[in-house]
């Protein structure tokens, strides 16, 4: 019953007061003391990888890009005076971009002083996926720029775990991610892994998200992560459970950056066919433009509980995925069940502020969840805008969507 089913007759002002009057002692018979609505500092780092092509390198393009969520971009620019150019455009559509031209690697110095200054630049596109016989090349071209630019970051990205020793350059892939941390002095440490494939998930992927977020961790340094945006080969077109299972599987082990690949369709490439990413080849949306939009808005609306977020502790339940662990409970958390292919469940902090992250792992169906609360604390439970509502009793309980998380928050009794 609400407000406005006692009401019959009665005027919509009394309604509201009876609402408001409910809402309230359900906050006071909690306890509640979290605020009505988080929020961060600034917005969430979203990427487009690969924006528009430089023949694209207009305003009303990059406020597309802005217009679905993204808050930095990178293309390949032949030159600086190209790359200058879509500096310009950028700026004036709130995009931060990442210098990419050939120019960079040819005078690091000159280059980053050239655009070192400038509003829109978010750091230095160094290499994609390098192997290790690379690294002592990629580290001297990042203390070059960095010689002349300490505000902003050099971005180099690396393999998945299903590489080969080929590709990695090393044995193992825990041996490549170690070498490039201590070897390579970057200031974030990026990685892709394309966990869909087909109808069903990578089996490693878990255990990839475990070995960049210790290695981060130890290294003091954040990590960004991504998500599929484009088919071709075995991936599919994405869905939305297939994005939200993505992201909010890479928030919930503590990233601080989202990447797409990729935004514009790239044309055809090593015997891939790329097809149906945010927006295609012809420059005309597709529906994954709209998807991306609508998880980007979740991402912002989320700012709040991980942006800036520290993980105290990521578990799984159910069947554990390769190199995981089981969520063992902690107070308030009494316990949690849940049904289906089990889900990740990730402890986080902000000051004395604490959040339960739960993510379904199943992509196909939803999940029923329960969690039980031992009452020593005020639980409540934060919606995709950052509204926190007050949680009642001593269990919540929810149907999660497929791919889709539930955040649960309390404050630490000083």
């Amino acid at each position: 019953m609400n407000g406005m089913t006692l009401v019959v007759g009665g005027s919509l002002w009394l309604a509201a007061l009876l609402t408001l009057a409910l809402a309230a002692g359900a906050a006071a018979r909690a306890g509640e003391s979290a605020p009505g609505r988080l929020t961060a500092e600034g917005p969430f780092p979203i990427l487009a990888w690969i924006g528009p092509p430089a023949e694209e390198t207009t305003v009303e393009r990059y406020r597309e890009m802005a217009d679905a969520g993204f808050t930095h971009s990178f293309s390949f620019f032949g030159d600086v005076a190209a790359m200058a150019k879509a500096l310009g455009v950028a700026q004036a559509a709130g995009i931060k971009l990442f210098v990419c031209t050939p120019d960079l690697a040819k005078d690091p110095e000159g280059v980053a002083r050239g655009f070192r200054d400038h509003p829109a630049v978010a750091g230095y596109h160094l290499r994609d996926e390098p192997n290790a016989k690379d690294f002592a090349a990629l580290a001297k071209l990042a203390k070059a720029i960095q010689s002349v630019d300490a505000k902003h970051w050099c971005y180099i990205n690396l393999f998945p775990t299903y590489a080969s020793p080929q590709q990695l350059g090393t044995p193992t892939y825990q041996e490549h991610v170690d070498r490039f941390i201590a070897e390579v002095p970057v200031e974030v440490i990026s990685f892709d892994h394309y966990p869909v494939v087909g109808n069903g998930l990578r089996a490693d992927w878990y255990q990839n998200l475990e070995t960049i977020a210790r290695g981060a961790e130890a290294a003091k340094k954040p990590f960004w992560a991504f998500t599929l945006a484009v088919a071709h080969g075995p991936y599919p077109i994405p869905t939305l459970a297939h994005l939200r299972l993505q992201i909010f599987s890479d928030l919930a082990y503590g990233a601080q950056g989202i990447q797409y690949f990729t935004y514009w369709t790239p044309p055809p490439d090593g015997g891939f066919r790329f097809h149906d990413g945010p927006i295609e080849k012809n420059g005309k949306r597709t529906p994954v433009y709209e998807l991306a939009k609508q998880v980007n808005r979740e991402i912002q609306g989320l700012a709040g509980v991980f942006l800036g977020a520290k993980v105290l502790s990521v578990g799984h339940t159910g069947k554990l995925p390769a190199g995981t662990r089981a969520y063992a409970p902690a107070a308030p958390i009494s316990g949690l069940k849940t049904e289906g292919n089990g889900a990740v469940a990730s402890l986080l902090a902000k000051g004395q502020r604490r959040f339960l992250a739960v993510v379904n792992r199943d992509f196909n169906a939803p999940m029923p969840l329960t969690v039980a609360l031992d009452g020593s604390a005020a639980v409540a439970r934060v919606d995709k805008t950052g509204a926190v509502h007050a949680v009642d009793g001593k269990e919540f309980t929810g149907r999660l969507e497929p791919g889709d998380l539930v955040v649960l928050t309390w404050e630490l009794k000083q």
